[in-house]
Formats: C-alpha cells, sequence, structure tokens
C-alpha cells in the first residue's frame, strides 16, 4: 500500500537551486549522515520517529529522505495513516543525490 507522494533527487535539486527552503528530514542513521546530508535538512532517525511525531509538521509538504528510499518510503506510508497531509518519499535517496551533476 503505496500512498505516498515522491519527488526525484533532480526535482529536488531543481528546487533547492531555484531557492526554495522545503522542509526535509534525513532517517538515517547517525553514522550515515556523517557522510554528508543534502543541504538544510533535518536528521531525524527513523527509529525515533514514533516518539518525535511533534516534530513533524502534520500540514503541508515534508520531504523524506533515507540511503536508497525504502525506508523514507515506509516512513511516509507509516506517517500518511496516522494522518499526516503530504509526506514525500524522495526517490533513490542518497544513492540518487550522490549522482547528481
Amino acid at each position: 500500500m503505496n500512498l505516498s507522494y515522491t519527488i526525484t533527487a533532480e526535482e529536488l535539486k531543481a528546487r533547492l537551486d531555484a531557492g526554495e527552503k522545503p522542509l526535509i528530514i534525513d532517517v538515517r542513521e547517525p553514522e550515515e549522515v556523517a557522510a554528508g546530508m543534502i543541504p538544510g535538512a533535518i536528521h531525524l532517525p527513523m527509529g525515533q520517529i514514533p516518539q518525535r511525531l511533534d516534530e513533524i509538521p502534520r500540514e503541508g509538504e515534508v520531504i523524506f529522505v533515507c540511503r536508497s528510499s525504502h525506508r523514507s518510503g515506509q516512513v511516509c506510508d507509516y506517517l500518511s495513516m496516522l494522518g499526516f497531509e503530504k509526506p514525500v518519499n524522495m526517490t533513490g535517496g542518497m544513492l540518487a543525490w550522490s549522482q547528481l551533476p
């Protein structure tokens, strides 16, 4: 069951390059984000999300990122089921982001 919205790494980069400041949450583990994050992203490890739901806006777009987009997709589905308005999964994750020119 996939209820979530998606965005590609290319689309997100174009929006950032255009000066947009979307809310981006990186759900990878600390040792993964140590290798680099998307500029402006907030680090919120997947395992902490149920305890930290109050830190995620229920209305509007929130873009979630992980290494390959599998975990961020699970987070988006979970938040959709809880009634969050627009969780967005960045397809391809940081693997796709790292391939951008």
